[in-house]
């Protein structure tokens, strides 16, 4: 049984699970935001905060089932939201967008994409995404 909230505490701030797509470095030349999962958590990660919500966890997937525990760990009906770029990112790292919808609608949970444009990625951009995923264990940043 979970903790009560005093009448003082207010509402429990909304956290969000920010879903980014696991797509292999080999897809960098023809699908780069894919790719580029720093980029799709940076999104959501702007539009939580123009929400006013909290970014709870950051999940990087690729294909996974939507009844998969490593989904609904933790999750509050009511009080979290799946967040990710695009229907396209969901559509990657889930193996099932329409199952995964229809399990937050029955869980009490919302779905929200982000709804921006994907960045144009030039050769340099594609460089620091390829150096950065290339060279995680040699400290390499990616700036």
């Amino acid at each position: 049984m979970g903790q009560s909230r005093g009448a003082c505490d207010g509402p429990a701030p909304v956290r969000v699970t920010a879903i980014a797509s696991l797509t292999p470095l080999e897809e960098l030349e023809t699908d780069p935001f894919l790719v580029d999962s720093r980029t799709q958590h940076a999104m959501c990660a702007r539009w939580a905060a123009e929400h006013g919500y909290v970014i709870a966890r950051e999940l990087l997937l690729g294909g996974l089932r939507f009844d998969h525990s490593a989904l609904w760990d933790d999750v509050r009906p009511g009080v979290d939201v799946f967040v990710a770029p695009s229907r396209r990112v969901l559509a990657r790292a889930l193996s099932s967008v329409e199952e995964f919808t229809a399990e937050c609608a029955r869980r009490g949970v919302r779905v929200e994409t982000v709804g921006r444009a994907e960045p144009s990625y030039d050769a340099q951009m594609k460089a620091r995404v390829h150096r950065r995923l290339s060279m995680p264990t040699a400290g390499y940043d990616g700036r």
